[in-house]
């Protein structure tokens, strides 16, 4: 049995100088408080296996080589039932585009190619989606994409009007399913 007092085990991709306090930090750069200096796109990563209750892997997905490849050391690293939080521009997102070391562009769904039944889970591993969401920015400006998604979906938004009132992040929480 569990003893829930006891600390959980955070793995921090890519944390630059802003690590969450307490986690084994992974960045390609030896920035102060990086535990591990190691470039993703290198497998396997220098992690033991089912090591971790809960992966942070905050805008760093788009800039890896293969997304299956990632998602499928994210499954290797963590425990079973560990909650991982992925977030990353929304696809509409100028902020997607500004960087030139982006090389994916993802929408609000890309979460779901990894769960049970889609072809990537065989390759990458089994996640259970926990929780969606897509971040518009200030208010004044979105509050109609705000609108359009509480009335008729994400989907619908992201289909017929994501370029005309665009989004900012796309956050993900998933479980690991072993």
């Amino acid at each position: 049995m569990n003893d829930i007092s006891s600390p959980k085990a955070i793995l921090d991709l890519g944390c630059t100088r802003g690590k969450i306090p307490g986690s084994v930090g992974v960045d390609i750069y030896p920035f102060e408080g990086v535990d591990i200096v190691h470039d993703l796109n290198v497998l396997p990563w220098p992690i033991e296996d089912n090591s971790f209750d809960m992966i942070n892997a905050k805008h760093i997905i788009e800039h890896v080589e293969s997304i299956p490849d990632f998602m499928h050391e994210i499954h290797r690293v963590a425990k079973s039932g560990a909650t991982v939080i992925i977030e990353t521009p929304h696809f509409t997102s100028l902020d997607s585009w500004a960087d030139p070391t982006h090389k994916w562009h993802l929408s609000y769904n890309f979460p779901d190619q990894f769960t049970r039944g889609n072809y990537l889970a065989d390759r990458a591993g089994v996640f259970q989606v926990m929780e969606k969401k897509i971040s518009f920015g200030s208010f004044l400006m979105t509050w109609p994409a705000r609108l359009i998604c509480g009335v008729f979906g994400y989907n619908v938004w992201e289909r017929y009007f994501s370029f005309i009132f665009r989004a900012r992040n796309i956050s993900a929480e998933l479980r690991v399913i072993k």
